[in-house]
């Protein structure tokens, strides 16, 4: 007798509340995680800190060649 009554509630819940429950599930699967977002967010920093690492090793090392005391 329990059984029948657990299996009745799924049919009084109403159109507009399983549209609703569907639609968040298929949120869920389409969101970004924040795994993901970190993840992109990371690659974005290392690749600037890699950029500027290969501009300011070209730099220091002109500025050094410039600055040969064996010239004078």
């Amino acid at each position: 007798m329990c059984f029948s009554a657990l299996g009745k509630q799924d049919y009084k819940k109403t159109r507009p509340m399983l549209r609703a429950t569907r639609l968040k599930a298929e949120a869920k699967k389409t969101a970004l995680g924040v795994k993901e977002v970190a993840l992109v967010l990371a690659a974005i920093l290392v690749l600037l800190l890699a950029f500027y690492a290969f501009f300011y090793l070209n730099i220091s090392n002109e500025v050094d060649l410039d600055l040969d005391p064996d010239e004078n």
